[in-house]
């Protein structure tokens, strides 16, 4: 069996809330640690065999594999998961920057404060990547008026008076394709 289904297996397939809550609460203080050893050293590529990998970092076969599943958007060339085997080679050149911006994205909070990345990110750089997330997640509202803001048209009549019927039934038209 793949590696990666094995993770799968064991994050996931057949646990109840509960014990996915035991699993996670178990597995992120080691994820944190690998993260923290990463930080520390600051390697350009690591490379090896995923049972290599996992020696190094003190993981079982399948865990490093979803640990390479959490970094695989923060990598050059993504890892194909679904074929990882012990012997497959892997090679993780981590872009730094975008895994600061991923661990913001999932909100893990425990791997973006860590201190290791003060000497990899300085606080501007880390305040840019945060302004770029926040920019991101922003929602913006589309430039239709308000019931009673003047019409669009440039009629001077209010838009609830004017166009506003027709606009919603081309916006129901659209929805119903």
């Amino acid at each position: 069996m793949k590696v990666y289904k094995l993770w799968q297996q064991m994050s996931d397939t057949g646990l109840n809330d509960q014990q996915r809550a035991m699993f996670w609460n178990e597995y992120f203080p080691v994820e944190k640690d690998v993260y923290q050893q990463i930080l520390q050293q600051q390697p350009d590529v690591i490379e090896g065999t995923l049972e290599e990998l996992a020696q190094r970092f003190g993981l079982e076969n399948p865990v490093m594999a979803g640990f390479i599943d959490g970094i695989n958007e923060s990598i050059k060339t993504p890892v194909e998961l679904e074929e990882l085997e012990e012997t497959s080679p892997v090679r993780l050149e981590i872009d730094y920057q975008e895994l600061y911006l991923n661990m913001l994205k999932a909100k893990a909070k425990w791997l973006s404060g860590l201190d290791e990345w003060d000497d990899i990110l300085d606080k501007e750089t880390r305040l840019d990547i945060k302004r770029k997330y926040a920019r991101e997640g922003t929602v913006f509202k589309q430039d239709t008026p308000g019931r009673n803001d003047p019409c669009h048209c440039g009629s001077g009549k209010k838009y609830k008076h004017c166009h506003m019927r027709q606009d919603q039934a081309q916006e129901l038209e659209q929805n119903q394709e």
